[in-house]
């Protein structure tokens, strides 16, 4: 269905993998639109309660912009380019139901952006993640300078921006950047574990508390508590949460259908 996006199914979750291995999953204009187009289906799809962003192959999860596809551009078509990309990185960012990026070999540049715009990184112990964009006379123009110091810190997010250095997928992990990290050959395997962990709850649930921490942290706590409220009602009137109490007191597993 989608040239450069490959997504596969199964039970409550969807598998997004980035599919230009032989070009490291670099990041170009049909991808962009690619990632756009499946974001959206996946958001309305209300049998598909969280998702997975990887990359196809074992050599990347995205290295980024595709720099020869740009070599031949005119200004005027890099710039319309670009905002086909800030699309796509608010697609990901954007995205209602949880994320968790699968980090297989390099994420870099445009690629180590679209990972954190997710919600989760699970990162393999062979991956190298980075933003070198200040050597090639421009910054991380994806979400890097707002979402990395969000994460780590300004200081350490200026480091790794103002050098340019890679760091392994364990590395990520003990800055707080990764989750998880996974060995050799097991990334997926985690991942789908941690995918069926979240979805054994209710959707609408998840929703609700993805919105309350991406949007209630960036404001004051009296607001925050009130988008908490607001939240909360939307659950407390929901057929899950009637379902949720039911299979409770039945001492059953709940069968939500995201209502």
């Amino acid at each position: 269905m989608w040239e450069t996006v490959d997504v596969a199914r199964q039970d409550h979750y969807a598998v997004v993998a980035l599919n230009r291995p032989d070009a490291l999953n670099a990041l170009n204009t049909q991808m962009a639109r690619d990632i756009i187009a499946v974001m959206e289906e996946l958001a309305g799809d209300i049998d598909v309660w969280a998702v997975a962003l990887t990359g196809a192959g074992d050599r990347a999860f995205c290295v980024g912009t595709d720099l020869k596809e740009r070599k031949d551009m005119t200004k005027d078509g890099m710039q319309r380019q670009r905002e086909l990309f800030v699309k796509a990185f608010s697609a990901v960012q954007n995205f209602p139901k949880p994320i968790i990026a699968a980090v297989n070999g390099f994420a870099m540049g445009g690629g180590f952006e679209l990972a954190l715009c997710c919600d989760i990184i699970i990162a393999s112990e062979e991956a190298f993640l980075g933003l070198p964009e200040v050597g090639l006379g421009i910054i991380p123009g994806g979400g890097g300078t707002q979402n990395l110091p969000r994460i780590i810190g300004k200081n350490k997010a200026k480091e790794l921006i103002y050098t340019g250095r890679r760091i392994t997928g364990q590395t990520a992990f003990e800055w707080g950047i990764a989750n998880k990290v996974a060995q050799r050959g097991q990334l997926m395997a985690v991942t789908e574990e941690l995918l069926k962990e979240i979805t054994r709850n209710a959707p609408l649930s998840l929703q609700q508390a993805k919105r309350c921490i991406d949007f209630g942290t960036e404001i004051d706590l009296q607001a925050g508590l009130a988008l908490e409220a607001e939240a909360l009602n939307k659950c407390l009137y929901s057929e899950d949460r009637d379902e949720g109490l039911r299979a409770f007191n039945e001492k059953r597993k709940p069968q939500y259908q995201g209502r």
